[in-house]
């Protein structure tokens, strides 16, 4: 099902959904700009959701931005492991609804 074409249909579904895509876009855009946090870092934040939410495309997407920013391979490492902890630490601490 996942196939980085798919990407290219965004532009229909902004036509058949009207405003809705633009204020999407718009978040967006102002969400992942630079500001009090880097660009870097928010692609880097952006990267660690997608890992934890398991969305390729968004991991192709703020992969690109954050080597664009200039995350480097070590940076990219460092929050594959951010995101290993968190999801983990999700699981271990639902487990205890188990219990």
């Amino acid at each position: 099902m996942y196939d980085m074409a798919n990407i290219d249909k965004l532009g229909k579904l902004g036509e058949l959904s009207g405003d809705a895509m633009k204020a999407f876009q718009a978040l967006d855009k102002a969400a992942l700009a630079d500001g009090a946090i880097p660009k870097k870092y928010k692609e880097l934040m952006a990267l660690a959701v997608a890992l934890t939410t398991q969305c390729p495309y968004c991991l192709e997407i703020h992969k690109a931005e954050a080597k664009k920013a200039g995350a480097t391979e070590q940076e990219l490492a460092e929050t594959i492991f951010v995101a290993t902890a968190l999801r983990a630490g999700a699981a271990l601490t639902h487990g205890t609804h188990l219990l």
